[in-house]
């Protein structure tokens, strides 16, 4: 006879699974929406306040540091004071900063705006994935945590899209405006349709000397398990090297022998509908033949779609970004749910000590890969990347041989 709770689960084809995945999916796609318009815009930092590649690039970088610093805080809040409370309450937070972003009076100040962005969107991405791993049915997991993604996929690019068109038609702070209330919107509509939480168990938050030792203790259970660090590991090296790949091809475009305008640029995003297909492709191939399948085969498109790249004709530097993008949002995908069966009862942890590892690859690598491209330009930086997405590869291939934990679904 099946456990009640098990029953209470939210499983595929019902009216709350519907409402989970369109809140979870705009959860998704307003987090990159607010936190990555900038990217496109960084070549237009650069000229209006005079700055270098580089130094343009923190604009960006600072917002992901903050995240990823908020991220195990904000997982302690969720913890303490519910998943949706905490997830609403970020992407309210976060669309009222951009809108103020738009008044910034210099680069300085915009920085400001910027790195709280960041840290107040810290309590949506690991909120979000503790959410679905205590809320979806495990058979409908990996197909909700891909929607999710793709989610990401859609605000990512949409929102590069539409701040380097407004950006290039009118300035930057008319396109901070604009996303920042479309983002408003957005946290609408996920307060009203998001299902209040079923199998949530409050936890007090870890200020005293016994809760700081639990928490001391379960950080290191999740290190010691045979997959989780690697797992974080992948989780840096994707989005380092994805972020990084977008941060400067910017600059790369706008020179010869492309030469190409700020909103021929933005244009290139249009590719994050790849990775909005592959974020739901890899999420059902991951339940059908098994995470270790999926993943490794990922990280040897990156390597592929890098190398085309180094190209001189844009159409063949399309299809390697395609690629690279499919292959990074397949493996966020897999390397993500992973994390979830993994983890235990420990999943908003383990989440978080995920997203922490990721969202600082998209700052340190994102802003350190800057000094390849001052002294190498575009080749420079492949370099890099290609070295760090093979030993990416290796970590891939040695996940390929772990053991499954007893009692989890994990591949």
């Amino acid at each position: 006879m099946q456990d009640p709770a098990q029953q209470a689960l939210i499983k595929a084809g019902t009216p709350a699974y519907r409402r989970t995945n369109i809140a979870l999916f705009l959860g998704g796609f307003s987090t990159f929406w607010l936190l990555y318009w900038v990217q496109p815009l960084l070549p237009m930092f650069s000229r209006v306040f005079g700055l270098s590649p580089a130094a343009s690039s923190v604009a960006l970088s600072i917002s992901t540091g903050g995240l990823a610093v908020a991220l195990i805080p904000a997982s302690f809040i969720s913890d303490r004071f519910g998943r949706k409370p905490v997830m609403c309450t970020a992407m309210f937070a976060a669309a009222v900063l951009t809108l103020l972003s738009a008044f910034a009076p210099g680069f300085a100040s915009l920085l400001v705006f910027r790195i709280l962005c960041g840290v107040v969107l810290a309590g949506l991405p690991a909120v979000a994935m503790a959410y679905l791993a205590e809320e979806i049915d495990p058979l409908s997991l990996g197909s909700s945590m891909g929607l999710y993604i793709a989610g990401t996929a859609l605000g990512g690019m949409s929102g590069r899209l539409t701040s380097a068109w407004v950006a290039d038609f009118f300035t930057w702070r008319a396109a901070a405006g604009f996303v920042g209330g479309l983002g408003l919107i957005a946290a609408f509509v996920f307060w009203r349709f998001l299902p209040a939480s079923r199998h949530f168990t409050s936890r007090a938050l870890p200020l005293s000397a016994q809760g700081r030792k639990a928490l001391w203790q379960a950080v290191r259970v999740l290190f010691a398990d045979a997959g989780l660090p690697w797992l974080f590991f992948t989780g840096f090296a994707l989005m380092g090297c994805f972020v990084s790949l977008y941060n400067y091809m910017g600059f790369r475009l706008e020179r010869a022998p492309f030469n190409l305008s700020d909103s021929t640029i933005g244009m290139i995003f249009a590719l994050y509908l790849v990775g909005t297909f592959a974020s739901a492709w890899s999420g059902k191939m991951a339940d059908k033949i098994g995470r270790r399948h999926v993943l490794w085969g990922m990280k040897v498109l990156m390597l592929a779609g890098l190398l085309l790249t180094l190209s001189d004709w844009l159409p063949l530097v399309i299809v390697g970004i395609a690629m690279f993008t499919f292959a990074f949002f397949g493996g966020h995908t897999v390397a993500s749910s992973w994390v979830g069966r993994r983890a235990g009862p420990a999943k908003a942890l383990g989440a978080s000590l995920y997203l922490s590892a990721y969202y600082l690859g998209s700052s340190l690598v994102g802003s350190l890969t800057g000094l390849f491209w001052a002294a190498n330009q575009w080749t420079g930086v492949c370099g890099a990347l290609v070295f760090i997405v093979l030993i990416a590869l290796g970590v891939a291939l040695r996940l390929r041989s772990l053991q499954a934990k007893p009692l989890a679904v994990a591949h």
